[in-house]
């Protein structure tokens, strides 16, 4: 079994945060600066894990920001005396008061001048308008053991798939469901007045706590499992990535914090979605990433539907990959740092299998879960599909349009539809495939060059439809020029495209 973490989140005063935040910011401790000092090929090894093309771009920089590296990412011990040049408000005595690093011994590769050794992860973090720093334990690497099952993540692959799916309108009020170290509540404070963030661990509250104090966020932290902090109260917005892992129940297997959530299955996701109406104002939005489970033959659609309903919410869910229970079972049996080759490693692989024989499972399904409560008292809308080709990034942009598309939808009649002159999105372009010489194209085809990447195929009336939208026209004045041209009754004609033109504006075709 994995062991307890010895040490607490670091924690400061205001003012040694204010300290250490203009340090950080004047070594260029950034994301942008960091990539410039690696360059691509030991960045890129880094977000593998893989340290030794990074060790070797900074082994003779004298940038104060390569000191950084080398103390809060690479986890080498570094001369006090540089940290107190990079960092001149902190200083190397900050650090330790600050619970980041500790007097480490002298190494025959170093100077024998004294040095620090970091006790926690400590890296930038950023997007398109911020740059941030985001504290968490150290890694597997550093370490050079299994994670501890109390620790506290950092930026992970979840992590920034939830950041890059999430919609950001403005909002009052947010609630950060399982905030980890804080990661989701950073982004959401660039768009939301107002923050809760809840999490089941006492380590990773505190790292939340210092994060928000390093970066200058004011955020409302609460202890607590899932939805019962907040019972009673409502959110504009939920984020959550949940401990959504499907883990064997057993007294052998390690429970990680970070990812496991104590129940069998897929039922701490099922619960959420279940559940999550009750703090969802009015038009409010949850996004959550989730596993499901899918026996022999099973849908997908099938399993997560049944979480629907009876929610009265709106939902898209997006299936993004599946796997079958073998890779499953190697990803998060490796994901705590075992290794693939030793018995302990073997051991949890066949736990997984034999959970999931057990309970008649050959597929698990992954994707990203957004609801939204009615603001009226219509019928939710539904729409599950699976999206598995790469996707503009952030994909946030797209997920809120097409949601709001899909409200428009929900609360209008196909006349309302017809009678709405659609113009053709910026990023749509058409293509037509056939063979040389033929008159008629074989194939018709929208593609998105952003959004999510889809590609819907048409055929004449409908390609005509696209090609003459362009703001002026409505919908139904189009279609009655297309069947005067073609000799068909209107009215057919209009019932046998209208499910596709409902498509093509949920789907951003058309706007």
């Amino acid at each position: 079994m994995t062991s307890r973490s010895e040490h607490a989140a670091p924690a400061g005063t205001a003012e040694q945060l204010e300290d250490l935040r203009a340090d950080l910011a004047q070594a260029r401790f950034t994301t942008a600066h960091l990539g410039e000092l690696l360059g691509p090929v030991a960045s890129a090894a880094l977000h593998r894990d893989q340290p030794l093309p990074a060790l070797r771009a900074l082994e003779r920089s004298d940038d104060p920001a390569a000191s950084l590296v080398r103390l809060l990412v690479l986890g080498l011990a570094e001369p006090a005396a540089h940290l107190a040049a990079a960092l001149p408000r902190t200083g190397a005595s900050g650090l330790v008061d600050l619970g980041i690093a500790r007097s480490a011994a002298t190494t025959a590769s170093r100077s024998s001048a004294p040095s620090l050794r970091a006790i926690c992860d400590l890296r930038p973090y950023g997007d398109e308008r911020h740059d941030w720093w985001l504290a968490s334990d150290l890694s597997e690497t550093v370490l050079g053991h299994a994670l501890p099952t109390d620790h506290v993540l950092g930026i992970g692959g979840a992590s920034t798939t939830l950041a890059s799916w999430t919609p950001r309108p403005r909002g009052t009020r947010a609630l950060d469901l399982g905030t980890g170290c804080g990661v989701q509540a950073l982004h959401l404070s660039g768009h939301v007045d107002r923050i809760v963030a809840t999490d089941l661990s006492s380590r990773a509250l505190g790292y939340a706590r210092f994060n928000a104090g390093l970066n200058g966020v004011d955020l409302d932290l609460r202890q607590g499992s899932l939805l019962e902090p907040v019972s009673g109260e409502t959110f504009d917005l939920v984020v959550s990535n949940p401990p959504f892992v499907i883990t064997p129940r057993r007294p052998d297997v390690p429970l990680f914090d970070y990812r496991d959530g104590g129940a069998a299955g897929d039922a701490i996701v099922a619960g959420l979605v279940r559940d999550l109406a009750s703090v969802l104002a009015p038009g409010g939005i949850a996004q959550l990433l989730g596993n499901w489970e899918l026996g022999p033959g099973e849908e997908w659609s099938d399993r997560v539907g049944g979480w629907l309903d009876g929610t009265g919410l709106d939902a898209w869910v997006i299936q993004r990959e599946t796997q079958d229970t073998a890779e499953y079972a190697e990803t998060w049996a490796r994901d705590g740092g075992h290794r693939p080759g030793t018995a302990e490693f073997d051991d949890l692989y066949a736990a997984w299998l034999d959970d999931f024989a057990a309970r008649g499972i050959d597929r698990i399904g992954f994707g990203i879960i957004t609801l939204q409560r009615p603001a009226s008292t219509r019928r939710p809308f539904r729409d599950l599909e699976e999206v598995t080709g790469p996707v503009a990034q952030p994909a946030g942009p797209a997920v809120l349009e097409g949601l709001r598309a899909r409200t428009w939808l929900a609360e209008h009649t196909d006349e309302d539809v017809l009678a709405t002159p659609w113009s053709v999105a910026d990023d749509v372009t058409e293509e037509r495939i056939g063979r040389p010489g033929e008159p008629d194209p074989m194939v018709i085809q929208l593609r998105q060059g952003g959004g999510l990447g889809r590609t819907v195929r048409l055929d004449t009336v409908t390609a005509g439809l696209v090609g003459a939208s362009d703001g002026d026209l409505t919908a139904a004045q189009i279609l009655g020029g297309i069947a005067v041209l073609t000799d068909q009754a209107l009215a057919e004609l209009t019932a046998a495209v209208l499910p596709l033109l409902r498509d093509l504006v949920s789907d951003g075709f058309l706007r």
